[in-house]
């Protein structure tokens, strides 16, 4: 039979809060490793004879808690090899205790026979004072490891090993990003003991007007204002499901995907838009719009029994980790030109069980003409067809010009047409210039020259249906100088 490592929890308090089993066991033993002696029941055990080690000299040893827990560890396989021991803890062994974690991972593979028997959680003495309970829905997640996306802000959330200054800063600032500066959580200290402490402060004060000690959690209660889950992601789907529901909006319940086709392309644009403008605050909104457009099409495949906003999600994670393995693997690509060759390869791959007539059907055929050109020349220089030096393509340019000129009906001036400006997209992407966005900033520049002429009119009582076109010519050489 092996020798084992019997693990108790010393509670979240002092004595009183000792299990009766855990307390025997503690007082029969000839000798219990503690993890840390900064503990209420600590003092009082030592009173009543229990002779202790403690592991707090390892703290100043490393620079970092992994490095402690490692090494706790290792003397405690040590001791287990030719004994049995018992190891104590705060609060439950199962609770918030890296270092038991390890002990169970390893005891195998170390012939150590591990067993928790057991203690009392801080938890159930947080639930007492706070008076809350966890059924309605409670996250219990480690202050030294917070992440944004892991926060639900509709639960209880009680944040634990929030010990010091540091850590509390950074857990402040990770709650600013889900919860308003002022939103009042509770310290709460030693809960269950005599030296219980609750203190209720706005979140900008938590790493500033409290005392913070080994023996410190965080409650934030849940978020019950609905303005206040306006940032939710769920909150958001829960709007556009009640939209679509049998009580919700006439108007959103009628839409299908063919109907909603007009509205992406034109939040779409919107978004170019703000970008070109350098509009923030308006790029924001803009793509709020683009989002709802998402989430409606996302709902309506959900209705249709088709797919869900989670398979859509779901699908685009998984996409983005397999075509990115210079991030997520063992790939490498140093520059934005190895990155788009890499997703390219990958996406190829992907395609390859696809059947495609030709290399230019992955173009997508709702894009603006302008801009499939584009895409079209691109897929096929990938082939080869290509010119290598510009001559040629000014020399084609002049050859589609003349024939424009030469043709005698609509439909052949329309088609010749149409050659020139295919031929001006090859000379753009020559140079790396996209049509669209060069078409884009020339419009802009039309608009605002247009606008140059309508306020000059306007100072002088006219309108443009009103003004000459010598007039008009006139101002829009001005406008040309000045904007």
């Amino acid at each position: 039979m092996p020798y084992s490592i019997t693990i108790l929890g010393l509670g979240a308090g002092d004595l009183d809060q000792l299990t009766v089993g855990v307390y025997r066991m503690l007082l029969k033993a000839e000798h219990v490793f503690v993890r840390t002696n900064d503990h209420p029941a600590v003092a009082q055990l030592e009173q009543e004879g229990v002779k202790m080690t403690f592991f707090d000299d390892l703290y100043e040893k490393h620079d970092a808690f992994e490095d402690v827990y490692r090494e706790i560890t290792s003397v405690l396989f040590q001791k287990a090899s030719s004994d049995h021991i018992i190891y104590a803890v705060p609060g439950h062994p199962l609770v918030a205790e890296q270092t038991v974690q390890l002990l169970l991972k390893e005891a195998d593979s170390r012939g150590v026979e591990v067993k928790v028997a057991g203690g009392k959680s801080f938890l159930d003495e947080m639930y007492t004072a706070l008076k809350i309970d966890p059924i309605d829905g409670c996250q219990i997640l480690d202050g030294t490891n917070l992440k944004k996306e892991h926060i639900q802000i509709r639960n209880h959330l009680i944040i634990v090993q929030v010990y010091d200054g540091f850590i509390a800063s950074e857990v402040k600032l990770t709650l600013m990003e889900k919860y308003p500066d002022d939103f009042n959580v509770a310290v709460v200290t030693a809960a269950g003991s005599a030296e219980e402490s609750i203190q209720w402060v706005p979140l900008y004060e938590l790493d500033r007007s409290v005392t913070l000690n080994n023996l410190t959690a965080v409650y934030v209660p849940p978020v019950d204002k609905k303005e206040m889950l306006y940032r939710d992601f769920e909150h958001l789907r829960g709007i556009i499901r009640e939209l679509r529901g049998p009580d919700g909006c006439p108007w959103d319940k009628k839409q299908t995907h063919e109907s909603l086709k007009k509205y992406l392309i034109e939040e779409a644009y919107e978004v170019l838009e703000a970008i070109d403008d350098e509009d923030d605050e308006h790029l924001a909104e803009e793509l709020g719009d683009v989002l709802l457009q998402v989430l409606l099409h996302a709902q309506i495949g959900e209705d249709e029994g088709y797919f869900s906003m989670d398979e859509v999600i779901s699908g685009l994670a998984d996409k983005m980790i397999r075509r990115h393995p210079h991030v997520f693997g063992d790939a490498e690509a140093d520059t934005a030109d190895e990155v788009l060759q890499n997703w390219e390869q990958i996406k190829s791959k992907e395609k390859g069980n696809e059947h495609r007539r030709s290399l230019l059907d992955g173009v997508a055929k709702g894009l603006p003409a302008l801009h499939k050109a584009f895409d079209y020349q691109k897929k096929a220089a990938k082939a080869g067809f290509d010119w290598d030096e510009v001559t040629p393509i000014l020399d084609k340019l002049r050859e589609e010009f003349d024939e424009w000129k030469a043709a005698e009906s609509a439909d052949e001036r329309r088609n010749e047409f149409g050659d020139m400006l295919f031929t001006m997209v090859n000379l753009g992407r020559f140079y790396g210039i996209h049509p669209e966005e060069a078409l884009a900033l020339t419009n802009q520049k039309f608009y605002a020259r247009f606008r140059y002429i309508e306020n000059e009119l306007s100072k002088e009582g006219l309108t443009p249906e009103e003004a000459s076109l010598e007039k008009m010519d006139q101002l829009w050489n001005q406008a040309k100088e000045n904007l």
